[in-house]
């Protein structure tokens, strides 16, 4: 629902992504265009364009949302736990109970999302903002944590654990139990086994091992390469 108190202009874009986002779930992502949107919004096909330049940038809309989201749902969480597999838990299944009503959605334009040329990738350069959104709140889950991390893993660990989450992700999209029941299992235990990974991690003899994974990563998926050079600078 758009904002009655927010600028028109943010109304408007608020308006034709709410717009999209129900479309998509009606008739599919690929079946929707952008002037059934800015038909359906009220809005004329120019001005529809005027905010979102594709449907594609639609969808980074509904990325950011959820990122947004995701950020303010986690704070009960992180604001009184420091135990790092209860943070970790809590942040995992807050994306689950945000990422719920688009759960069909997502499902339908997962094979879009899965090209690893296509914008809608989650390590896409045009996914990077809520990528390093999410990034973050890992940060977060470790910096807050009584658990003790080596130096040179703090920027590592968080980018490791947001690809976990990408896994989670990925077997949510396909999840038909009753309330994703079997994501949310998922979920506290993939908490549990990252808390036994970070605490090994300790170890001065496995941290080449897990540096060795995050440049593997870095130098393979696309988009992750392009984030870690502009981090640096």
């Amino acid at each position: 629902m758009t904002d009655a108190k927010a600028p028109k202009s943010e109304q408007t874009r608020t308006l034709i992504l709410e717009t999209a986002l129900r479309l998509f779930q009606e008739r599919g992502y690929d079946k929707t265009t952008m002037r059934a949107i800015a038909q359906e919004a009220g809005v004329s096909t120019g001005n529809a364009y005027y905010y979102f330049s594709s449907k594609e940038h639609l969808v980074q809309g509904f990325y950011d949302r959820i990122a947004a989201e995701h950020q303010a749902a986690v704070r009960p969480v992180l604001d009184k736990e420091t135990d790092l597999q209860a943070r970790l838990a809590g942040v995992l299944k807050a994306w689950l109970d945000i990422a719920a009503p688009y759960h069909e959605f997502a499902a339908q334009f997962f094979k879009n999302a899965a090209d690893p040329e296509s914008p809608l990738s989650p390590f896409s350069p045009e996914s990077e903002h809520a990528r390093e959104a999410a990034i973050d709140v890992h940060r977060e889950v470790l910096a807050g944590s009584k658990s003790k991390v080596a130096p040179e893993l703090v920027d590592i660990l968080p980018e490791l654990m947001w690809l976990s989450q990408m896994g989670l992700v990925l077997y949510w999209v396909f999840d038909r139990s009753d309330g994703r029941e079997r994501s949310h299992r998922l979920a506290e235990r993939g908490a549990h086994l990252t808390t036994r990974g970070v605490s090994l991690a300790r170890f001065r003899v496995l941290r080449p091992l897990v540096l060795e994974v995050h440049e593997l990563f870095t130098d393979f998926l696309p988009g992750m390469a392009q984030t870690a050079t502009a981090r640096k600078r």
